[in-house]
């Protein structure tokens, strides 16, 4: 008999959920449990679908299973996540989301540790769960630390870390945009990309584009281009970074009469056309199809967003040469981040949550290119083997 994929693998669990005073609809999608448990983010925007829950569910397996290393105290769980059809801007949103945690709070306290995602704050969902007089949002997977002692220890690092301030920015808002970064540099380092070299267009300027773009602009990459819901904003010198951070609102739309001198802004339509190296998309998913990859100008795509890359375009741009790092590689560093201080890996300090993102998104981003390269295959297939044959020592582990 054929052992089935993480993508052929029927989900454990699918929950589609109706709220009882607006059209919103929510789904819960656990693609499977390891250790008893799954992890995953929730999201909320207009338009989400089971179809796209189920993906992000089954990348979320992924990015768990990638990061099993020996000698760490985290050891990967199962992938899960939640979408709600809804405007995150509605002025009912807020009551939308504590509706769906509210009617979900079996799964939640038994199955799933929920975290933020595109539309959905992590402190709105701590609010709630507070309020509710729930334990945290985490803890299902909480549970598997064991002793009041070493809860109690994991309970002190967390806060530790959430107290943590880089450059005025909360440290849990940096982790994950500086994983992607440190895949980019990475990835350009063993293309034979120099970054004071390469040009950089980031499409989404919330907390993972607007690091990304933060510590990519420090290595030395020149920022040509940045897109966010009002469009696009280019400038062939090198954008101001900081300053572009600093004009966003919460949502991550920069305020176009806070422009830096030189930037101009232009239609969102034409992000891919910017010249440029490296191709950051860290906003929604399936934003670049065979409709449009065709215009994309780089030579190397680090997807900093779940699955903005659809299959078809992503084969149409490796017959073109253009290299894709996965998400489930490049924008694992927050999840991973998050168990790392919760298991004791790290200390909760930004000193060694940066070392152990340097050594472990370095160390995945040239497995995956080394065995792409040795196979003739491209980066994705190579990181669904590492996939793969990490899942299967998991399971081994389990029964």
């Amino acid at each position: 008999m054929s052992v089935k994929t993480v993508d052929e693998r029927p989900s454990f669990m699918e929950i589609t959920w109706h709220d009882s005073r607006s059209p919103a609809v929510g789904y819960v999608v656990i693609d499977r449990l390891l250790r008893g448990v799954s992890s995953g983010g929730l999201r909320m925007r207009a338009g989400c679908t089971l179809d796209e829950v189920r993906g992000l569910a089954k990348a979320m397996t992924k990015k768990e299973a990638v990061h099993l290393s020996e000698g760490l105290s985290y050891v990967p769980v199962g992938g899960a996540k939640g979408g709600i059809d809804f405007d995150p801007r509605d002025p009912d949103a807020a009551g939308v989301l504590e509706r769906f945690l509210d009617s979900l709070a079996p799964i939640l306290r038994s199955y799933w540790a929920v975290g933020e995602d595109l539309g959905v704050r992590q402190d709105v969902i701590d609010e709630i769960f507070e309020r509710r007089g729930w334990d945290s949002a985490v803890a299902p997977v909480r549970r598997l630390l064991g002793d009041d002692a070493a809860v109690e220890a994991s309970d002190a690092r967390v806060a530790k870390a959430f107290e943590v301030t880089v450059d005025g920015i909360a440290q849990d808002e940096l982790v994950g945009g500086y994983g992607v970064a440190v895949a980019a540099l990475t990835a350009m380092r063993l293309r034979g990309l120099a970054p004071d070299s390469v040009r950089a267009v980031v499409q989404g300027l919330g907390s993972m584009g607007g690091a990304t773009a933060r510590f990519l602009s420090r290595a030395g990459v020149k920022i040509v281009g940045v897109v966010d819901a009002a469009g696009a904003v280019t400038d062939e010198s090198g954008l101001d970074v900081e300053a572009l951070l600093a004009a966003r609102d919460r949502f991550g739309t920069v305020d176009r009469e806070r422009l830096p001198e030189g930037a101009v802004a232009l239609p969102g339509d034409e992000w891919l056309k910017i010249d440029c190296e490296l191709l950051v998309p860290a906003a929604i998913s399936n934003c670049i199809t065979v409709d449009n990859c065709g215009d994309v100008a780089a030579r190397l795509i680090v997807e900093a967003a779940n699955l903005p890359v659809t299959p078809e375009a992503e084969a149409r741009l490796a017959a073109r040469g253009v290299e894709v790092i996965p998400d489930f590689i490049a924008n694992s560093g927050t999840n991973a981040w998050w168990w790392w201080v919760l298991f004791g890996d790290v200390d909760g300090s930004w000193e060694q949550s940066r070392r152990m993102l340097d050594e472990r998104l370095d160390e995945l981003t040239e497995e995956a290119l080394a065995a792409a390269d040795a196979a003739g295959i491209t980066p994705r297939e190579a990181a669904l083997g590492l996939v793969g044959e990490r899942l299967a020592r998991i399971e081994i582990d389990e029964s």
